[in-house]
C-alpha cells in the first residue's frame, strides 16, 4: 500500500535526481530600489538604512511593494515598509524617490525583535501576508528554542491585521530552533507551506494542514501545526533550502520558487517546481535559474544572496520581486514561456 509519506518520499527522491549544481540565469533585472530611494511618510528617520526582500502585488497598472526594511543596525530589527511603482517605470533605469510607509511592526511577542522577509497572496479574494517574526526570545541565550515562527496578518479596512501565529505541537516545540519562509496555499485543503529548523541543525521542507477557520480570526491567535510533511530535501550540493515566494496558477498548475544555499560557497541561488491541486511536484527546473551576478547581488550585508518573496503573473511573463545581498529590493522578470519548456522538459509527476 502506497502511503502519502512514501509517495511524497518517491517524488522527492526523482526531483534530486533531476537536479544538478548548474546555473542557467533566465531572470532579466528591470528595477534596482535602495533604502536611501524611499522616503518615510510615518518615521522620524527619513531613510532606512537597507531595504531588502520584498513581496509585490499588483493593482491595476501600479506595482506595490512590500519591503523589508532596517531603520538601524544596532539589533537589525525589521519592519515591512509599502510603496508604489507604475509598470511603466520597469525597465526605466532612472533612480527617482518613492514615498513609504511603514505598515507591519514588531508589536508582539511573537515577533518584538523583527518582522521579516513577508510574502503577500490573495485568498478568496482577500490579501493575506506572512511573514517571518522574530520573536522575544531571539536574542535570549538561555533559551534555544523557538527563536522565529510564522506569523500571518489579514489586509482588513486599510490596514494589516495580524490573526494568527503557527507553533508545532507543545512536546515538539523545544526542538524548533527557527521556522521561516512561510505562507498559506488553498487548495482543496488549507496548507501552511514552511521551512523549519531543528536544534539537530537539520533543515526541513514541510506543508502541514491548517484549520480553514484561521482565515477568519478577528484577533492574533496561536495555531498549533498539526502533521508535517516532509515535501523535498536538499541536493547532496546544497546546504539548506527555503520556499522562495507563493504560488502563481499557470493553466492548471502552479509555480512556485524555491531556494537553496550551496555548501562550499553559501550562496543562495533559485529554483523552480510546479505543483497539482494536491501540492504535490509535477516538474522541476534541473538547474537554478537565478543567482548572484550582478554587484547588488554580491555586495551588501549579506553577500551573494538572491532572495525572492514576491511573484506575480503578468501576461506572458512573472514579475518576481526579491532581496540583492540583503541591502537591495529587485524587481525581475521572467519569459513565462521559456520557464515552462524547462519544466515541460523535467515532469516527475
Amino acid at each position: 500500500m502506497v502511503t502519502l509519506k512514501s509517495a511524497w518520499k518517491e517524488i522527492s527522491r526523482k526531483i534530486i535526481d533531476k537536479r544538478r549544481f548548474e546555473t542557467r540565469d533566465i531572470v532579466k533585472r528591470l528595477k534596482v530600489i535602495t533604502g536611501h530611494d524611499l522616503i518615510m511618510k510615518n518615521y522620524p528617520v527619513r531613510t532606512p538604512r537597507v531595504a531588502f526582500n520584498p513581496s509585490i502585488h499588483l493593482f491595476g497598472d501600479k506595482l506595490r511593494v512590500y519591503a523589508r526594511v532596517i531603520m538601524g543596525y544596532y539589533t537589525y530589527a525589521s519592519a515591512v515598509a509599502e510603496f508604489e511603482l507604475g509598470l511603466e517605470e520597469l525597465g526605466s533605469p532612472e533612480r527617482r524617490e518613492y514615498e513609504a510607509e511603514i505598515t507591519v511592526i514588531p508589536d508582539t511577542k511573537y515577533d518584538l525583535w523583527g518582522v521579516e522577509d513577508p510574502r503577500v497572496y490573495e485568498i478568496d479574494g482577500k490579501l493575506f501576508m506572512t511573514y517571518c517574526g522574530r520573536t522575544v526570545n531571539y536574542f535570549n541565550v538561555e533559551v534555544k528554542s523557538e527563536r522565529t515562527l510564522p506569523v500571518t496578518a489579514v489586509y482588513k479596512n486599510g490596514e494589516w491585521k495580524k490573526i494568527a501565529v503557527f507553533r508545532m505541537p507543545e512536546e515538539i516545540r523545544t526542538f524548533v530552533e527557527s521556522d521561516k519562509n512561510a505562507f498559506l496555499v488553498k487548495g482543496k485543503r488549507l496548507m501552511l507551506y514552511h521551512r523549519l529548523h531543528m536544534l539537530n541543525d537539520k533543515f526541513y521542507l514541510a506543508v502541514c494542514e491548517i484549520p480553514q477557520s484561521v482565515l477568519e480570526s478577528e484577533a492574533l491567535r496561536e495555531v498549533e501545526i498539526g502533521e508535517n510533511l516532509t515535501v523535498m530535501e536538499s541536493a547532496p550540493f546544497e546546504e539548506k533550502i527555503g520556499w522562495a515566494t507563493p504560488p502563481v496558477k499557470v493553466n492548471d498548475e502552479f509555480l512556485v520558487l524555491i531556494h537553496g544555499v550551496d555548501k562550499e560557497l553559501q550562496a543562495y541561488r533559485v529554483f523552480a517546481v510546479l505543483m497539482d491541486d494536491e501540492g504535490r511536484f509535477t516538474a522541476v527546473t534541473p538547474f537554478y535559474i537565478l543567482e548572484p551576478r550582478e554587484i547588488y547581488e554580491k555586495y551588501g550585508d549579506r553577500p551573494f544572496v538572491v532572495f525572492p518573496c514576491g511573484i506575480q503573473k503578468l501576461g506572458d511573463k512573472l514579475l518576481i520581486s526579491y532581496g540583492g545581498a540583503d541591502t537591495t529590493v529587485v524587481i525581475g522578470e521572467i519569459e513565462l514561456e521559456t520557464l515552462m519548456n524547462i519544466l515541460e522538459d523535467n515532469r516527475v509527476y
